[in-house]
């Protein structure tokens, strides 16, 4: 590890691993989770939602492609003997692809070459970004996940612009989920949402940012939640969609 890629890991632990994070995590996730319960982190990175879910009681498989990030994962999940690191990408088909990795922002990886290409100019958050390396890595999809470990009653999703290509490869719906937006790619989110509702019958909720807080007292329809994104993810910047299966036509 260079000497930028260790000044990147130690800003990110600043960030994404200190303790006072954790109680406010673990009280926003609860209403997911209850012991026993499987829950699936696509994109743990450097595992604080892994941890909370893990101290809701949760089977946590935790999947994360970089190699940097697995040994620190694997130190923090230490206490959770059901905790599962999976060192899979996870994609649209079985196989294999290139990760793209900055050195200086060791959680920002992606499989997306286009999204990775276009963002920095869409997004000025992104425009310092500079991605370094590329390593090989080993995908799996969503439905051998869930042959392997089971059908988890929550499922994050955080890969940089390649939430499609994670749905892409689940073909069932799932009892709740969130994934990231990004200001500068709304459409992909959009296209998010239309492959959930043609997987099954779903309400919606948005954080903005880091926030553990809902936008809207309770889950709200497609159509509120397609119209949030086009009028407010520019200025909110990047956050989490979170969808509930509902009954149809609930």
């Amino acid at each position: 590890m260079n000497v930028q890629q260790c000044l990147g890991l130690a800003r990110s632990l600043i960030i994404y691993g200190a303790p006072w994070r954790q109680p406010r995590l673990r009280r926003f996730y609860r209403p997911f989770v209850t012991p026993g319960d499987v829950v699936f982190d696509i994109g743990a990175h450097l595992g604080d939602r892994s941890l909370a879910f893990a101290a809701l009681g949760a089977r946590v498989v935790a999947v994360e492609p970089q190699p940097d990030l697995q040994t620190m994962l694997r130190w923090r999940l230490r206490r959770y003997p059901d905790a599962k690191v999976i060192t899979d990408a996870i994609g649209a088909a079985p196989g294999s692809a290139k990760l793209a990795l900055s050195d200086r922002n060791p959680t920002l990886a992606t499989l997306d070459k286009h999204w990775r290409e276009h963002i920095g100019q869409a997004n000025a958050a992104f425009a310092d970004v500079h991605w370094e390396r590329e390593i090989p890595v080993n995908v799996v999809t969503l439905e051998a996940l869930i042959e392997r470990y089971g059908r988890p009653v929550f499922c994050k999703i955080d890969v940089e612009g390649a939430e499609g290509a994670v749905l892409a490869g689940l073909h069932q719906p799932l009892p709740a989920l969130s994934f990231e937006y990004v200001s500068g790619s709304q459409a992909r989110a959009l296209d998010c949402i239309d492959q959930l509702m043609a997987l099954g019958s779903y309400r919606f909720n948005v954080t903005i940012g880091e926030r553990r807080a809902f936008v809207a007292a309770q889950a709200q329809s497609v159509s509120w939640v397609r119209a949030w994104l086009k009028d407010n993810a520019q200025a909110a910047g990047s956050g989490d969609v979170y969808a509930y299966q509902s009954a149809a036509g609930a």
